[in-house]
């Protein structure tokens, strides 16, 4: 099964394909811990969604931890690259940077992903975190590196 297709059948069904149809767990637990959803997935874009709490996501100052949106963008930009690798691929992240734009609170906010460059080792992304009403909470923008051979392995 390819990945897109794995993360298209997550998304109908409501629970990862039967074991073996992947090589990837999904939701990893820290997604499940904070409570995202993969809620739409095309090659190299996804949007993923969470239902933000004080009492579970606030900073000493009440308003949503800041990490809380790096997790959700860095999710939603690995999902998004996660589509477009083939069997016996993986990556990992060279940079990410993250620009606040606004606090939040309780809110339902998403993570939307699009590629800005897209090459067979190097591909960059753009993540938009916005409120339900669209707003920009934060915008992220990541490095990512596709690895192959002895670099995917056990990754």
């Amino acid at each position: 099964m390819k990945n897109l297709e794995y993360f298209r059948a997550l998304i109908t069904k409501g629970e990862a394909p039967a074991a073996g149809d992947s090589r990837i767990t999904y939701p990893p637990p820290i997604a499940r811990t904070l409570g995202m959803q993969l809620v739409d997935v095309g090659e190299a874009t996804s949007t993923v969604e969470m239902v933000t709490r004080p009492e579970a996501h606030a900073n000493p100052m009440g308003t949503i931890h800041g990490g809380v949106l790096v997790d959700l963008a860095d999710l939603a930009i690995g999902t998004a690259h996660w589509t477009t690798l083939e069997e016996g691929e993986s990556f990992t992240t060279v940079d990410l940077q993250i620009n606040f734009f606004r606090p939040i609170w309780e809110e339902k906010i998403r993570a939307v992903v699009k590629p800005v460059n897209r090459g067979r080792t190097f591909s960059r992304y753009v993540c938009d975190v916005l409120k339900a009403d669209g707003k920009l909470i934060a915008q992220v923008t990541s490095t990512v590196t596709t690895l192959r051979g002895d670099g995917a392995k056990g990754r």
